[in-house]
């Protein structure tokens, strides 16, 4: 499904891969539609995972009256094999990843095309994450609004091995120069496979000023169960590249050290005593992962 054919170049490429996303699509859509960057140079490719409920009616409902040209794809094979759908399919000079959860300040575009105009030798860049101005989130949505907020709180270049595609702005050059992502990892972790790929070609990798939001998980199970799927999808990764990242630091007494260390700067952030809460939260996150990348261990054995 495309819409009607423009003479403008296209400059940037929205990768919207969701799969029953129908309570927070909308949002999401919208907020890609109220961007201060020209509508004529935007595309959005739309790869669902084949949604149960109405969220890519939601999706074409809402860009029908924008010049926004579109296309859908549909897939079931897992998030790695849907962004390189989107990889094979852009036209723009950039790429952005907006996920069905995702919210995006309305400069948020403008920006991230911005800079990557002006730092030709970045291959991603990611946003600054913002955390809900809702009140009535949830205990654990607090405490992972805090966590990325603490990740990505720092403009310039980064080192970091797990941006995640989720805010990030992909020069099309650096991932298809890559070979794209592989769609043979399960899971999760083909952003980290993607990243590493890139920063050993010579890319370098930044966080920028834009900003953007995502719903973050409500209840402890919720929680439980996306960070075992990480924990699985890692277990993958790591069979194929076990330099991507280093095993003893996603073990539950590594990651209570790591974090105790980042309450000070999370209190200090938000003045609120629950980011004493964030060592027990984390530790809590990586006994799934190591769950889940047990698990998937097994399984292959």
């Amino acid at each position: 499904m495309k819409k009607s054919a423009s003479c403008s170049p296209i400059r940037v490429t929205v990768g919207l891969c969701v799969k029953n996303s129908v309570f927070t699509i909308r949002e999401a859509v919208r907020s890609i539609i109220a961007q201060d960057f020209s509508h004529e140079f935007v595309e959005i490719i739309v790869v669902d995972g084949h949604s149960k409920d109405n969220t890519l009616n939601l999706i074409m409902d809402g860009l029908k009256d924008t010049a926004i040209r579109s296309k859908v794809f549909h897939e079931n094979e897992g998030i790695s094999k849907a962004r390189q759908i989107v990889v094979d399919n852009a036209e723009g000079d950039y790429i952005i990843w907006v996920d069905g959860d995702m919210v995006l300040a309305k400069s948020f575009i403008r920006k991230q095309v911005e800079f990557m105009d002006q730092n030709q030798t970045v291959g991603i860049a990611k946003g600054k994450y913002v955390p809900s101005k809702n009140h009535n989130v949830s205990i654990v949505a607090f405490l992972e609004d805090i966590e990325f907020l603490l990740s990505t709180m720092f403009e310039g270049k980064t080192t970091s091995k797990s941006l995640g595609t989720s805010g990030c702005i992909y020069r099309a050059k650096a991932i298809k120069e890559v070979g794209g992502f592989d769609p043979y990892i399960i899971g999760v972790g083909e952003d980290m496979d993607a990243e590493n790929r890139i920063r050993q070609k010579g890319w370098l990798l930044y966080i920028t000023s834009a900003l953007f939001y995502e719903t973050r998980r409500q209840t402890w199970k919720s929680l439980w169960k996306e960070y075992y799927w990480h924990g699985r999808g890692g277990n993958s990764l790591f069979r194929k590249s076990w330099r991507v990242f280093k095993l003893y630091k996603m073990l539950p007494p590594v990651a209570l050290f790591v974090e105790l260390l980042r309450v000070p700067k999370a209190y200090k952030i938000s003045r609120k005593k629950l980011v004493l809460l964030l060592p027990l939260h984390y530790t809590f996150k990586r006994i799934a992962w190591v769950f889940g990348f047990i698990k998937s261990e097994l399984v292959k054995n």
